[in-house]
């Protein structure tokens, strides 16, 4: 491999869009001129596991493997994956990683009170090194342009400023990678991720005294492709998938906000919310797929 080489390693869980994302960073830095070599672990196929991305450029690469130590940028689309993948950054090199978190099943410690053996937020973990590091809510701009999807387009425009390519590339990239009818929404989550502020890190939850009560279950219909994995999962059977595909929430009073179903869906049409917040909210729950 070339000593001139960079690399950059991208990390988050299935179902972020990670593949994507390395796929078109690789993709912006061929049209710059970089030779470039590409490889990625896959994790589990719905949510929950762990996929990593490897990217090197330069004049020549042989090898498209990050070695520890030596990344301009990790990209971690989940907090947790951050601290997981930290090493392999160089000293002052960057870190841009959403706010997001994604507990996976094995971390929920009480079903009824929310407890998660998870690592809280640490805005110095990385200054020891003179690590730059950008925390990004990815999904709240996102969703102020229409589409959490489109929050791995975020993080790559976080990442632009740390790779040095023309911006027409990065475009241009998107543009011929993402689906069909979604460019615009990418193009326009990108320029977001380009000037986001650092973001607010979130106050950790109190933990409560006691059960609280039903949580509310809110399904995006039109999202939901009718897996069944969130029926087959939920502890308290409060799910049913319907003959014709539709997710039923058969059973309200009996969720505990585990979020099981929330973690391990693939298409992010599910979410629990928890009592406080399900007295200012309906249920989604007896819309028809169109």
């Amino acid at each position: 491999m070339s000593d001139s080489s960079k690399g950059l390693l991208l990390a988050g869980v299935g179902g972020q869009g990670v593949i994507l994302a390395s796929m078109i960073i690789a993709d912006a830095l061929m049209r710059a001129g970089f030779d470039v070599k590409q490889s990625e672990v896959h994790g589990m196929a719905q949510r929950g596991g762990s996929v990593v991305s490897h990217i090197r450029w330069g004049k020549e690469v042989a090898s498209p493997l990050v070695e520890k130590g030596s990344a301009e940028v990790l990209a971690a689309f989940e907090w947790a994956e951050a601290i997981r993948w930290v090493d392999y950054v160089r000293d002052e090199g960057a870190v841009v990683t959403d706010i997001k978190t994604i507990v996976p099943p094995g971390a929920c410690n009480d079903t009824h009170a929310w407890s998660t053996a998870y690592p809280r937020f640490e805005i110095d973990l990385f200054r020891s090194r003179l690590i730059e590091t950008q925390f990004v809510d990815a999904t709240a701009n996102a969703l102020q342009l229409g589409n959490v999807r489109a929050a791995n387009s975020v993080i790559l425009g976080s990442v632009a400023a740390f790779v040095g390519i023309d911006l027409v590339h990065w475009e241009e990239a998107i543009k011929s990678l993402v689906p069909k009818g979604t460019e615009e929404i990418n193009l326009a989550a990108f320029h977001a991720g380009m000037t986001a502020p650092m973001a607010q890190i979130p106050a950790p939850p109190a933990e409560p005294a006691e059960y609280l009560g039903p949580h509310l279950i809110d399904i995006q219909q039109d999202w939901c492709k009718s897996c069944d994995i969130c029926p087959r999962v939920c502890p308290e059977h409060c799910l049913k998938l319907d003959t014709d595909g539709t997710l039923l929430v058969i059973n309200a009073d009996a969720c505990t906000g585990c979020r099981l179903c929330e973690m391990l869906c693939p298409d992010f049409a599910i979410t629990i919310r928890p009592p406080a917040a399900a007295e200012h909210h309906e249920p989604a729950i007896s819309g028809r797929k169109m």
